[in-house]
């Protein structure tokens, strides 16, 4: 090819490409699948030796698995300061680790999604970006493939970019393309993508997901997030017709839909026949049917999750899902027992933006209680705890209980129809505090 010249001259050894990484500096890796382990690892081993390495800002969202076998290790945390703008499950473990010696070692940065890309690139300002890429074609570009999100803007903007290639990363279009011209260094590494497991959605997400799928018409377009629910509703989507996509995330479920001729983007506003993501997190086989595909196209965050991007999709639906809902509709979707659970992500530019939309609705579902039904998930207030979607934001609040809309609901209307959706064993407890704090 015309760039494999270009390609040999920039291609170097993980560990040269970890130690070209400057002390003191601030490095962004790539979230979730793209993450790149073989770099990582470099990393970890240069950190744990203290060669010309005695501090370093690291920034990423989503750790993977590869994380937690490399980076995410008590011995590097006074050379790594690790910043996490969402907490997958596996930077949640490493950090109450720390908690319970004591010792912070993972310090979560706050910021709604679609404004990630502007936080790292304006207020970061990393000296380094390293992330997963596809094999180089034969015009000289990388693909982002799953993994668009922050990282689209971070090659073009990073002082310096390097990109570990994995044949198994899937090539994906739309603002998702890497010239080997932009690229500082090239590391050749193949290993298995981070894969996300499969649940058959519950009793209560089949559930809840059919009340929500009611209520979808045909030739909606759709943003899911992750879990039961989400798959719950999709699942019965399957008769529906002409439906688009325009979602934060890319999942197996939406693959179905699509292969099914339910999910065509068709009818869209905006991208007609186009299934918009802007990270995709799913199995192989989800993999291999993006490689290639024209018709899955990936942008950054900035764009996908913008509020004002996502009003131009009429009948936009959101479907994301939540820890706790007080009586007045404030949404916790992050925080648990007073730790950060994961991050606020693109919940509220979806709830924004979908309400926003011509014919527009947002859904955050729930179960009614956690813990074996020893804790109901709708409470009183939330005091102690985050607002992920303020109460003027959220619209319908679904359990298996039923549906409580609070658009033009007084805050006693409020209360009244989310005790009503509440689990019955707390219904009497709820209204009885509803009413000590003036709500009823």
């Amino acid at each position: 090819m015309a760039y494999d010249t270009d390609l040999a001259a920039k291609t170097v050894s993980a560990p040269d490409a970890a130690d070209s990484l400057d002390d003191a500096s601030t490095l962004v890796l790539g979230m979730g699948v793209a993450m790149p382990p073989a770099f990582m690892a470099a990393l970890a081993e240069r950190a744990r030796e203290r060669r010309g390495l005695s501090r370093l800002n690291l920034y990423y969202m989503h750790g993977s698995r590869a994380a937690t076998e490399t980076i995410l290790k008590p011995e590097l945390m006074d050379v790594l300061k690790l910043n996490v703008l969402f907490m997958s499950g596996h930077d949640r473990a490493f950090a109450e680790e720390g908690l319970k010696r004591g010792e912070v070692w993972v310090h979560f940065v706050p910021s709604m999604f679609h404004q990630v890309g502007r936080l790292l690139t304006e207020q970061i300002r990393p000296d380094t970006f390293v992330t997963t890429v596809s094999p180089m074609d034969r015009s000289g570009h990388f693909s982002l493939g799953t993994n668009p999100d922050y990282a689209a803007e971070l090659v073009r903007k990073a002082r310096r970019v390097i990109v570990e290639v994995n044949r198994n990363m899937p090539r994906t279009f739309g603002e998702n393309l890497l010239h080997i011209s932009q690229v500082d260094a090239v590391i050749e590494h193949d290993a298995p993508l981070m894969e996300l497991p499969s649940h058959a959605p519950g009793a209560e997400d089949l559930l809840i997901g059919k009340s929500i799928a009611a209520l979808i018409p045909n030739e909606a377009t759709l943003q899911m997030g992750v879990g039961g629910v989400p798959e719950a509703v999709l699942a019965e989507l399957r008769g529906h017709k002409r439906l688009g996509l325009h979602s934060e995330l890319l999942s197996p479920p939406m693959i179905e839909l699509m292969r099914r001729g339910v999910l065509t983007g068709e009818a869209k506003t905006i991208m007609r026949y186009k299934h918009v993501f802007t990270l995709a997190l799913g199995d192989a086989d989800m993999y291999d049917f993006m490689d290639d595909n024209p018709s899955i196209v990936g942008y950054p965050a900035t764009w996908v999750n913008n509020p004002a991007v996502i009003r131009k999709n009429r009948h936009m639906i959101s479907v994301n899902a939540a820890l706790q809902v007080d009586l007045t509709g404030q949404v916790n979707s992050e925080a648990l027992n007073g730790h950060q659970f994961s991050g606020t992500g693109g919940q509220l530019d979806f709830v924004r933006g979908a309400y926003l939309a011509p014919h527009g609705k947002s859904f955050i579902a729930l179960h009614s209680t956690a813990k074996g039904g020893s804790v109901s998930r709708i409470v009183p207030q939330l005091a102690n705890t985050t607002v992920t979607d303020p109460r003027v934001d959220t619209q319908f609040i679904v359990t298996e209980f039923g549906m409580a809309d609070m658009k033009g609901r007084s805050l006693s209307e409020r209360a009244r129809s989310l005790i009503a959706i509440a689990h019955p064993d707390f219904r009497d407890s709820l209204a009885a505090e509803a009413k000590a704090i003036g709500l009823m």
